[in-house]
């Protein structure tokens, strides 16, 4: 298996990619959690767009990816995990966790460092959360994100085939628990015991900010929880509670180049402020 990983990496990452994301759209469609802010047609071409704009900036400024960086920590011995002689599946387990806790972290300091939510606003101030939504980051915040993601490859020292199937599950997890499907509650309870489910991410994009700043998992629902960031359901329930930022409750949020300019506005701000 990790032979044919390894050797179908950009097939199976474009193959797993839209078929969760055409999975998820027919969902919505079928199977809608909440009624709609907004119109799809310009929200969906933006967030896609910005994915394009995304995948340039990053094949620009990284020609090394996480994937080039585990082949050059093994082949090296560099990172925790080359230095700890244990078993091929363990150190793959492991890596995948620690990866997943990680991103737990990055997240929180997006949040909580005023730089760095300049940039992750653009994702918060979308007016409906969908699997596109998902998908939604400002480029320059997917350029911190993968430089993060880079360092912490190398510190671990982790597993190449890890480092893969890592990726996939993320960007996987990201449309689903993004995605405006509603679930059985039964479903739910179970699911969100061990990952993090589209009711448990949606409290995370209510307009109010204690409760923004709370479920920030993306994979695995027990960071929440260890470190009391979980909230269980927002205050206004599903079905009335409102989506995105208070300050921007407009349809601004749904144009490209007013998104891609927000975090410049906000910085701004900032310094005028200081």
């Amino acid at each position: 298996m990790s032979d044919f990983v390894l050797n179908h990496e950009a097939s199976l990452r474009m193959g797993v990619f839209i078929s969760i994301l055409l999975l998820m759209m027919g969902a919505e469609a079928l199977f809608p959690r909440k009624n709609r802010a907004l119109g799809r047609t310009h929200r969906w071409v933006s967030n896609l767009l910005i994915v394009i704009i995304d995948s340039i900036f990053v094949r620009l400024l990284f020609p090394i990816v996480a994937v080039g960086v585990a082949a050059l920590s093994v082949k090296n011995g560099w990172g925790l995990l080359n230095m700890t002689p244990l078993p091929d599946w363990l150190e793959i387990l492991l890596a995948l966790i620690l990866l997943d806790m990680a991103i737990y972290w990055q997240h929180v300091a997006f949040h909580r460092i005023p730089f760095f939510w300049s940039f992750h606003k653009v994702h918060h101030v979308d007016r409906d959360i969908d699997v596109t939504t998902g998908l939604r980051f400002h480029p320059i915040e997917i350029v911190f994100s993968l430089a993060y993601k880079l360092a912490v490859v190398l510190v671990l020292g982790a597993p190449v085939l890890a480092v893969i199937l890592f990726e996939i599950i993320l960007n996987g997890c990201a449309m689903f628990n993004h995605s405006n499907v509603k679930l059985p509650l039964s479903v739910d309870r179970v699911l969100r015991r061990f990952i993090v489910t589209p009711d448990m991410h949606r409290v995370h994009h209510s307009i109010h900010m204690h409760e923004t700043n709370s479920n920030y998992g993306f994979s695995l629902s027990l960071w929440d929880r260890i470190f009391k960031s979980y909230i269980d359901q927002p205050k206004a329930g599903h079905d009335d509670m409102v989506i995105g930022l208070e300050e921007h409750q407009t349809k601004a949020p749904a144009s490209l180049s007013w998104s891609l300019l927000l975090p410049i506005k906000s910085i701004r701000k900032m310094e005028n402020w200081l």
